[in-house]
């Protein structure tokens, strides 16, 4: 076998720490979901036992799922596999470090058991990639991101593999579809990584393999199309007919905490928070699912676009008070912040924002954000205009999709109501992006094109992301020219906080358009 250079495993790991990981991280949820396996070899049986433990285990009642997967006594991959999976669920949610370990320890257990079981079954080389797929989530999870993203390649190989020898077997289809996806979603700079480490990418054919599944397989059909809306969602785009359907989707399976949970951050992500706040306030309540205060925080969020700062702040410290994991603690204590200094309880609100620097860790993208803010915060420690607060607060709402708040909020402002000129640039943007998030694309232009100007020589993302907006909109015109410039210029700004995002989405387009 030939050996790869040290400089060329350097790069390789770059590529998991900066790309993969974070890819692979922020669609686990979806990657996992690779459920109800039917073999019929003896070793590998999804009999009415094994379909039912499987059934409580996806809608989160854990309990009720290994109480059922304890009672059988037989020589079954599926039952290591559900095992497995329960273990993953509990582990994603709780954040429990103590059960890190003792996870890790059964995944090698389980694998062995697996290797004695019928090597000429299509599940062997499948259930295999899902407990690697395990492993990897719950490695990503707790940080581990070199280390979860080689499982994740591991669990790659056993599925082409598979492929070739079962090219009809529906289980790997839906799986190594989805990381056809997510591999093919790679940017272009991190291309030879990938084609280095011997995977092979490619968007269109993993969504034409989710789709077989689903027209061609009544047994896989749900969860192939759930994974076929989280794709759209997290890795590809919306379109308002998807969505539509995600909707409904959700709604026909409102005992599946799992999905309901799904819906909330999607609908969130997707700037109608108002829907997310209902799928929480109707989500299915009782001892049989696992413990789950995170959908607690997803409320205060809310609350807090919403400019309800006394009610998110009670929700996001009861958060803390019954969450025992590690992500989002920083994040929580920034928001707790900003619904006192948003209601002019500045002093109250600083204690908060100090623990942001003592509690919890910088693994995920919002903990790293809450930590740049705190420390510059604290260490300016100005006394912040009410103008200021003003942008935060319209920045909340228009994020939550509520465009008639934030924009009255900016109604009484100009630009000259801002001292710095990056508030100013700030201003602009956002009242170009509530402009054009409200459909009223003539007005946005105007102000993204102030933004612009206000960029020149600033290290921020407002000038970049501007010129991506106003590609975006020439492109929906068909004016080709415009949209191409636009896109090259946002490219061009070096440097800022979401420079790789900004980059690809133009380039992206880019592409669309022929360039």
């Amino acid at each position: 076998m030939t050996q790869i250079p040290q400089n060329h495993i350097d790069k390789i790991q770059l590529w998991l720490r900066k790309y993969a990981s974070k890819k692979i991280l922020l669609t686990f949820w979806m990657i996992f979901l690779l459920l109800n396996t039917s073999g019929k070899a003896s070793d590998f049986e999804m009999n009415g036992i094994m379909q039912k433990a499987h059934s409580e285990i996806l809608k989160m009642k854990i309990a009720n799922g290994r109480s059922i997967l304890a009672h059988d006594k037989s020589i079954n991959g599926v039952n290591i596999y559900l095992n497995s999976y329960a273990d993953l669920i509990e582990l994603m949610i709780t954040e429990d470090k103590s059960l890190y370990e003792k996870f890790i320890n059964h995944q090698d257990e389980r694998m062995d058991l697996i290797e004695n079981l019928d090597k000429k079954s299509p599940y062997f080389r499948f259930l295999l990639a899902e407990l690697h797929l395990h492993s990897a989530f719950v490695k990503l999870k707790f940080g581990h991101e070199t280390k979860g993203s080689w499982e994740i390649i591991k669990a790659y190989k056993l599925l082409e593999a598979n492929a070739k020898e079962f090219p009809n077997f529906l289980p790997n289809q839906k799986s190594l579809g989805l990381l056809h996806i997510l591999i093919g979603s790679t940017p272009e700079n991190y291309q030879w990584v990938i084609k280095l480490i011997g995977l092979k990418g490619n968007i269109k054919l993993g969504l034409s393999e989710l789709q077989n599944v689903i027209h061609k397989d009544s047994v896989f059909k749900e969860e192939a199309l759930f994974l076929d809306f989280v794709v759209h969602a997290y890795i590809l785009k919306f379109n308002p007919k998807k969505l539509n359907e995600f909707q409904q989707f959700i709604h026909q399976h409102q005992d599946n905490l799992l999905f309901q949970f799904f819906g909330v951050t999607t609908f969130m992500k997707e700037g109608k928070s108002e829907i997310a706040f209902d799928i929480l306030e109707n989500r299915p309540e009782s001892t049989e699912y696992l413990a789950f205060p995170f959908l607690e925080y997803l409320k205060a969020d809310i609350l807090l676009q919403k400019g309800q700062y006394q009610l998110a702040s009670k929700g996001f410290q009861s958060f803390l008070a019954h969450y025992k994991g590690f992500n989002f603690v920083k994040d929580t204590y920034y928001k707790i912040f900003l619904c006192y200094w948003l209601n002019n309880e500045d002093a109250k609100g600083k204690a908060f924002l100090e623990k942001v620097k003592s509690v919890g860790e910088n693994i995920v993208e919002a903990d790293k954000a809450a930590t740049k803010f705190a420390d510059n915060f604290l260490a300016l420690n100005p006394k912040k205009p009410i103008s200021q607060k003003v942008l935060m607060k319209a920045r909340l709402a228009c994020d939550g999709g509520f465009y008639d708040k934030a924009l009255m909020l900016l109604e009484k402002y100009s630009e000259s109501n801002f001292e710095q000129i990056q508030d100013r640039m700030e201003f602009n943007y956002r009242k170009g992006r509530i402009f054009q998030l409200s459909n009223n694309i003539l007005q946005a232009i105007p102000f993204y094109e102030r933004a612009i100007v206000l960029s020149a020589q600033q290290i921020v993302s407002f000038g970049a992301n501007s010129a991506l907006q106003l590609g975006y909109i020439y492109q929906a015109k068909g004016e080709k020219v415009k949209a191409k410039n636009y896109f090259e210029k946002a490219i061009s700004y070096k440097k800022h906080e979401y420079k790789n995002s900004i980059d690809n989405k133009a380039k992206a387009a880019l592409n669309e358009l022929g360039y």
